[in-house]
């Protein structure tokens, strides 16, 4: 179901921005349109992941500068039966995490040092196990075109006030394109945030599964999100475009499930994790070890 969700709402977006040329330049402003739209995913698909660890200052990390961090998320990526990412630590309090890459034979999975101090080392597996989710799913390619062809809608719709050819041939005249100015935009975000969410909760079901313990990934979103109410991420304000990707919002604490939340509402996702907790195995059956926290150094 939330591949088929993800589906027609990515096909929301691309008859948004197909409209949004059309109603700029007619036929022909639809058919630029779409050769850029391509021509920019296109890039967004080769360059995703580096653009993403740039923008967040990650530093990539092996089993010579973070041994337990590398050993978990290489054993989760083993019993998941997927290839193992990259993995990449940035500095800053805030805990958090995200997953990118454009398919899983080229991902990479981040954790804060803030995460890492702040969680249990079976939260953090439940953290890095719904970032495996992402890579598994393709959402993070999913999320990196939906984000690209959001902000090019945004892009048109602010040419069509200065290129849109006379009044006479916009449709609605100079209102009409003042309204599409800013109802396309909202219309490409709230398309993008709703797709963010949709993927997040089939993220925490499967990162659940792969971990073994739905209570672990529940008690580690309650304490990011605390957290992350007192806490900057710097990276993260300076580049508000990345805030979907991870796995909770780093710019506020504040989730609700609404048009405009990129996340879901914290509640709603521990509420279903924990509905799965009867049915899950536990740890120990799974052969994810069960492991105390850690107390030397992770980086």
């Amino acid at each position: 179901m939330g591949n088929l969700r993800t589906f027609i709402l990515m096909a929301a977006m691309t008859a948004l921005f197909m409209g949004v040329g059309a109603l700029i330049g007619g036929t022909t402003g639809a058919v630029i349109a779409l050769a850029v739209a391509g021509a920019m995913n296109l890039f967004a698909f080769w360059n995703s992941d580096k653009a993403v660890l740039s923008m967040t200052g990650a530093r990539e990390v092996d089993a010579r500068t973070a041994p337990d961090l590398v050993a978990m998320v290489h054993d989760l990526a083993d019993r998941a039966q997927m290839p193992r990412p990259k993995v990449f630590i940035i500095e800053t309090d805030q805990p958090n995490a995200f997953a990118t890459g454009r398919n899983p034979e080229n991902a990479a999975v981040a954790a804060t040092t803030g995460l890492l101090r702040s969680l249990s080392r079976e939260e953090i597996a439940g953290v890095m196990a719904h970032e495996l989710a992402h890579i598994r799913h393709r959402d993070t390619l999913t999320m990196t075109i939906t984000a690209t062809m959001a902000g090019a809608i945004s892009m048109l719709a602010n040419f069509g006030m200065f290129f849109g050819g006379s009044d006479r041939d916009r449709p609605g005249g100079l209102i009409g394109t003042l309204a599409l100015m800013i109802l396309a935009p909202l219309a490409a975000g709230m398309v993008q945030m709703a797709i963010s969410r949709s993927r997040e909760y089939e993220a925490d079901r499967l990162g659940a599964e792969i971990s073994g313990n739905p209570g672990a990934l529940a008690s580690a979103l309650q304490k990011i999100e605390a957290l992350a109410r007192q806490r900057i991420n710097p990276a993260a304000e300076r580049n508000p475009a990345v805030a979907h990707m991870f796995i909770i919002n780093p710019l506020n604490g504040r989730g609700a499930d609404n048009l405009f939340s990129t996340h879901p509402s914290t509640a709603n996702r521990v509420a279903a994790l924990m509905r799965m907790q009867p049915a899950a195995p536990a740890a120990a059956r799974t052969g994810i070890p069960r492991v105390t926290r850690h107390r030397g150094p992770w980086a």
